[in-house]
């Protein structure tokens, strides 16, 4: 990503205003989850906006980290605490792509023709 991350919000506002011009009620629906999600409970929002951020990059998600590192800042999170997330982040990133390569493995072997001759 080269673009600038307050422009990449900017962009992707413009973008989303569009779509809820277009289809109203899903993106009414899809506001109303992030409203609930969001409501501080046991976790208060600054760590679901970080959980967010760490799921973002997981998922590799440019849009998605602007707008949840944007809201965890405004939530009160620290650089340290962004650093944190982020290292959980990557951390998880690894280990289920180490997990996810074993069952592509196994899927291979389940499926490959000397399968069938045992």
């Amino acid at each position: 990503m080269s673009q600038s991350f307050p422009d990449l919000i900017d962009d992707l506002n413009a973008a989303i205003t569009a779509l809820r011009a277009g289809a109203p009620e899903p993106m009414r629906a899809f506001s109303g989850l992030a409203r609930e999600a969001l409501k501080p409970g046991v976790l208060d929002t600054k760590t679901k906006e970080l959980i967010a951020t760490a799921i973002s990059v997981a998922v590799r998600c440019d849009g998605c980290i602007g707008f949840h590192a944007k809201a965890a800042i405004r939530a009160g999170a620290s650089r340290a605490e962004m650093l944190e997330t982020l290292s959980m982040a990557i951390y998880m990133g690894a280990g289920p792509s180490m997990i996810y390569a074993s069952e592509a493995l196994r899927a291979f072997d389940e499926l490959s023709p000397a399968a069938d001759a045992s």
